[in-house]
């Protein structure tokens, strides 16, 4: 275990390895701090590449005290070079980190719960539970089933039915709120103090967040132990590109990759886009918004995580856009057509956001992207609004596909 305690981000003040929501002293987040000696010591890239494939191929830069006990599957996602997509945006060249590929639940909350799920069995943890936007639903309840723990899922009422359907195959218990992720938010973290439940979003969440680390570490290696000079993901919470800086800067500090952190891009909807606002007024404050937006996926309104994106965007030298549903939608359908992956709304954000940010001169012709998939189309085909009735029906005759065809 190379984890110490739980450190304040705002105060530093230190906290036990324990379900904990928030700095006892100030309230802000925690985050697990690191034996650098130690770790600089032990762990080696030689050592590594002898490992399975997974997220726990970099265990002793996650903060659980043994090997994996359930979820020993997750990670190392593909990335895929997209040269048309490269040259529509004219960069250099273009990546897609893929997790809509992730396994057992097709996006990027795999790795986060495959981490908070391990240490709630260190931590003799009963129940799990999560606020959701459906993602993170669908990954609680699988995670769950497989550690053989009872799980409580709280959603929207208007979530996605892929996303339902996602997690009610697996025998959670659901509960649908009357409102937005926010009030689920509010819900769940009654339930952890008053229930005693590992909420993994909650009192779970300084080991949850560092499993989005591991998408950092895949990138770089994957690119043979070096960084792009950009990578582009969806803001939500803000958790995942705060996360991103943070493992790039941990290979650094490892002597692990070459060049410089990534210019860090955030992305949101312009229904719902509280980081983005504050970097735009050059500040960190966040100020909540209730969602109007299609891509329900990042529709967080009140995002905990969101003063601190909005300093590892900006302290990155990135930035941050804000895209219309529209645009939206044209991204999951660019993505599709230009590299053969269908990406769900958070991907179609993405997408376009990279778009917007070329053509505003903030990713050039020199840069070497990645672009930062966080989910499976087939979650969302709500958005697309394609339900094929355009397309001709023939009887099973040569002669009529011909007439097509001609």
């Amino acid at each position: 275990m190379f984890a110490t305690d739980l450190r304040c981000r705002a105060c530093d003040t230190a906290h036990p390895r324990a379900a904990i929501a928030a700095c006892e002293a100030c309230g802000a987040p925690l985050d697990p701090a690191y034996d650098w000696e130690r770790l600089r010591s032990v762990a080696d890239r030689d050592r590594l590449a002898r490992r399975p494939r997974t997220i726990w191929r970099y265990r002793e830069l996650l903060p659980v005290d043994d090997d994996p006990r359930v979820a020993q599957d997750v990670g190392w996602t593909p990335l895929v070079e997209a040269p048309a997509l490269a040259r529509e945006l004219g960069v250099a060249r273009l990546w897609i980190k893929n997790d809509g590929f992730s396994f057992p639940t097709l996006s990027f909350k795999d790795r986060v719960v495959a981490v908070a799920i391990n240490k709630a069995l260190e931590l003799g943890l009963s129940t799990v539970a999560a606020p959701s936007t459906g993602n993170l639903a669908n990954a609680v309840a699988a995670h769950a089933a497989r550690a053989g723990l009872p799980a409580w899922v709280i959603v929207p009422d208007d979530i996605e039915r892929g996303k339902l359907v996602g997690s009610q195959v697996f025998g959670p218990r659901i509960v649908r709120v009357r409102g937005t992720y926010d009030d689920a938010n509010r819900l769940a973290r009654a339930a952890a103090t008053r229930l005693g439940w590992g909420v993994v979003n909650v009192n779970l969440r300084p080991y949850y967040g560092e499993g989005s680390k591991t998408m950092a570490f895949e990138i770089a290696e994957q690119l043979g132990w070096r960084a792009p000079s950009a990578v582009v993901s969806p803001m939500a919470g803000g958790s995942l590109v705060t996360k991103l800086v943070k493992g790039f800067r941990e290979l650094e500090t490892l002597g692990w990759i070459d060049g410089d952190t990534p210019r860090a891009y955030g992305v949101q909807a312009e229904g719902c886009a509280p980081i983005v606002r504050a970097i735009e007024r050059g500040d960190t404050t966040i100020t909540p918004v209730r969602p109007a937006t299609a891509a329900r996926s990042i529709a967080i309104g009140d995002p905990v995580d969101g003063a601190w994106a909005a300093d590892a965007v900006v302290g990155s030298a990135g930035w941050a856009v804000a895209v219309s549903d529209d645009a939206m939608r044209e991204g999951i359908t660019l993505l599709a057509r230009m590299t053969g992956i269908f990406t769900e709304t958070a991907g179609g954000v993405t997408v376009s956001g990279a778009r917007a940010l070329a053509a505003a001169g903030r990713l050039g012709p020199d840069d070497e992207v990645v672009l930062c998939i966080t989910g499976h189309g087939l979650k969302t085909i709500e958005a697309v609004d394609d339900d094929g009735s355009d397309a001709p029906v023939i009887d099973p005759d040569i002669a009529a596909l011909e007439a097509l065809a001609r």
